[in-house]
């Protein structure tokens, strides 16, 4: 399993070993042991499964405020997407930064994502499966999100024209007008 960081501190690329032969293959997506071994000490308490049925579907930049915050583990069951992930812990010197990873059901790759850092995905191909793993119950009382297209995040999607959103999406607040929920621990 071969671990990558990124330029925010905390995100993690993770990419499973896959042994395969002529039925498919096999691999380990999540090991605490081995995590530990890199520092990553998440208890998943619960998992997620997301189905999108056509491209150009976005769903973020979601994220949960204290005291339930959740740390995700992010992978493509199926099709491709691009994960995004932004630091929101003020003081953070990669408060507002985003980065952006290609996640497919070919590359096998995963996105850890800490908490304090909104999450969102525009999927690439028809039918793609988002499966992840929380280190919190989701909690529709600490729900939130920040609008996908605020123009202190500037992030560039990838799309050629407009996505498919949720109504709730579509009127989230942008990043400036949000409370401190996080501030960064350095």
């Amino acid at each position: 399993m071969q671990v990558l960081t990124t330029e925010l501190p905390g995100v993690l690329i993770i990419e499973p070993d896959r042994f395969g032969d002529a039925r498919g293959f096999f691999s380990e997506s999540w090991n605490r042991r081995r995590m530990a071994g890199h520092g990553v000490e998440i208890d998943f308490v619960q998992d997620n499964h997301s189905m999108s049925v056509e491209p150009g579907t976005l769903r973020g930049l979601h994220f949960q405020t204290p005291p339930h915050a959740q740390a995700k583990l992010v992978r493509c069951g199926r099709g491709a997407f691009m994960d995004v992930v932004a630091d929101i812990r003020h003081g953070s010197p990669t408060y507002g930064r985003w980065i952006g990873v290609d996640l497919s059901f070919e590359n096998g790759r995963q996105l850890l994502v800490p908490e304090g850092f909104l999450h969102g995905f525009v999927t690439q191909q028809p039918d793609t499966e988002i499966i992840y793993k929380c280190s919190d119950y989701y909690s529709p009382d600490c729900d939130a999100a920040v609008r996908y297209d605020d123009p202190d995040l500037a992030i560039d999607w990838g799309l050629d024209g407009p996505p498919i959103l949720s109504d709730k999406d579509a009127a989230a607040p942008r990043m400036r007008d949000l409370p401190t929920y996080f501030t960064w621990e350095g």
